[in-house]
């Protein structure tokens, strides 16, 4: 059902900031939708259709006040590589592709919310969708030099791009290359310098940084205006040409069942990447004015945004960083200005087409690159490396796969070595033998803290869940520590960090229950948390455990030294 909410209390101030939010977005949008239209490979209107609908849908459903929805950079990247792999770049089946696989992102994404799947980001860890974002950042960039040279390069990766480019610079063209350039450097200047100069005319910060966000419509208009007065076109200047006016008109998509299981992958990568990304942002700014977001209802929320996409002929969309960064700065109370955003971007539909005809792709290009070499994180590599091997082993494999093999394999691969790596992780989880700290009733591992042990009792403390993937290790562990001394009597299995024990740990314990009992020792439990306890009491373990269970650790060391004192 839609999320109204936030109409409760709406007043005429929270009114006029959704206003303000929503022009900025607006202008922000435009040429970021055509430009997401042209990395996708889609004719620049698909951009704008993809940025009406999808977002009053969302703004009537999502449960973020200020996630911005509409085409992003990665999505586009990964909507240009699954399409191209079903169609031409530039035919009708080409489009109809691109629209199906937004109706298919958008059932998926309906779907996983309906089953209450939001947990499903989860498995994408941190590290691994930046490493993917850094390394479909440098693809898009490449993608996008062949508008800035003029040529006809293409390709999916790192490989492809650059073997293409450096064949295709024999068609360089300098007209071309200096718009471009000069869009590029332009781009750049205002992204480091505007800010302090607008601040320098009194502008306040928050004020300044709005209008720097502004600065690629500045470059729009100025290059429209060059290319008019200079003939562009008469020059070879690849142009954005004839854009349909009006507004998108409501069709269901064509469903071809080939396409459908062609796209179904895709889609599906699409969907968790486009929530994953989403999700954060909505998670970010929601905490800075004490708002929580709803996964499920995200999931949904997303989901009807790419179903609306797909009926007014868009392509996937997902929540946007950069612009629900500015749509939080310049004030959004709800997700009215979303919708405020929807009728701006309609009127720029019905009202700014013509202009658009004389627009050079060299800028749209100029700004997706500028755009995404903000996404490029580079710091993440380093920070993983000094924190954990395992990250940073996920992170460089996911940027080296996407950057090599594109990016389905790229992300595939990412979640395949975060979850592999954890799977490593846990089966060899980490176990200590652990002592009596003198004077109190801690106990510490052996190596490395000033202990007391007995001789006859060996307490091991388990720091993993157990489960089927570390059951056989444990086994390892116990006999090898029981080999190393021949005096045992009594093994403690201290389990204070064991929150849940499948049925191959339990059959583990069984079998050193019955290992331990042929050499004469005693099989322990101490600190058993309720539910694992629960779990055991549904099993005969413990009617067949040939020692006891202890509430404590130290009421196991203490009662088991009585007893080999007293015996």
């Amino acid at each position: 059902m839609p999320n109204l909410s936030w109409l409760k209390g709406y007043s005429g101030t929270t009114f006029g900031r959704d206003m303000t939010a929503a022009t900025v977005v607006t202008i922000m949008l435009i040429p970021q939708s055509l430009a997401y239209a042209l990395l996708a490979g889609l004719p620049a209107e698909m951009g704008l259709y993809a940025s009406i609908l999808p977002l009053v849908a969302y703004g009537l459903i999502g449960s973020s006040r200020t996630l911005s929805v509409g085409p992003v950079a990665v999505i586009a990247l990964m909507t240009a590589t699954a399409v191209g792999d079903v169609a031409r770049q530039g035919t009708v089946d080409y489009a109809s592709a691109a629209i199906l696989l937004a109706l298919m992102s958008g059932i998926i994404l309906i779907g996983l919310g309906l089953l209450r799947f939001g947990f499903v980001t989860n498995f994408l860890s941190h590290p691994v969708v930046s490493g993917f974002i850094t390394a479909s950042g440098i693809l898009i960039a490449l993608s996008q030099m062949r508008h800035i040279f003029g040529t006809d390069a293409n390709g999916a990766t790192l490989p492809e791009l650059v073997g293409s480019l450096g064949a295709s610079l024999s068609d360089f063209h300098l007209p071309t290359f200096l718009v471009g350039t000069c869009v590029l450097i332009f781009l750049w200047l205002c992204r480091g310098f505007m800010t302090s100069w607008m601040m320098m005319l009194g502008l306040s910060r928050s004020s300044a940084e709005l209008v720097t966000k502004a600065a690629p419509v500045l470059a729009i208009l100025a290059t429209i205006l060059t290319a008019m007065s200079l003939d562009f076109e008469a020059m070879g200047v690849a142009l954005v040409g004839q854009v349909p006016r009006g507004l998108p008109a409501l069709s269901a998509p064509h469903i071809d069942w080939v396409l459908v299981e062609a796209l179904a992958l895709p889609a599906l990568l699409i969907s968790l990447i486009g929530f994953v990304e989403s999700v954060s942002v909505g998670r970010t700014l929601g905490a800075k004015r004490r708002q929580r977001i709803t996964p499920d209802r995200e999931l949904i929320g997303l989901g009807a945004a790419n179903v609306a996409s797909a009926f007014s002929g868009g392509f996937p969309v997902t929540g946007g960083f950069s612009r629900s960064v500015v749509n939080f700065d310049a004030g959004a109370e709800t997700q009215a200005a979303s919708i405020m955003a929807a009728i701006g971007i309609g009127l720029a539909a019905l009202l700014l087409t013509p202009l658009l005809y004389f627009l050079p792709k060299a800028t749209l290009a100029a700004t997706i690159i500028v755009a995404v070499t903000a996404l490029i994180d580079w710091k993440m590599l380093a920070r993983a490396w000094r924190f954990s091997w395992a990250d940073f082993l996920a992170v460089t494999a996911t940027i080296l796969l996407t950057l090599l093999l594109g990016v389905e394999v790229g992300v595939i691969s990412g979640v395949a070595v975060s979850l592999g790596l954890h799977l490593y992780k846990t089966s060899r989880p980490h176990f200590a033998v652990v002592g009596s700290v003198a004077g109190t009733e801690k106990f510490r591992n052996v190596n490395g803290h000033n202990v007391s042990t007995h001789p006859m009792i060996i307490s091991i403390r388990v720091d993993e869940s157990l489960y089927f993937a570390n059951a056989t290790y444990l086994e390892e562990i116990v006999f090898a520590q029981v080999a190393q001394d021949q005096d045992v009597r009594h093994v403690v299995l201290m389990c204070s960090a064991v929150n849940d024990i499948d049925l191959s740990a339990l059959e583990a314990l069984e079998t050193i229950n019955v290992g331990l009992e042929e050499l004469s020792i005693s099989l322990h439990l101490s600190e058993i948390k309720t539910p694992v306890m629960t779990t055991l009491k549904r099993s005969d373990f413990l009617t067949h455990l040939t020692g006891q269970i202890f509430d404590t650790q130290f009421e196991a060391y203490s009662a088991l030294q009585d007893l080999e004192f007293s015996s």
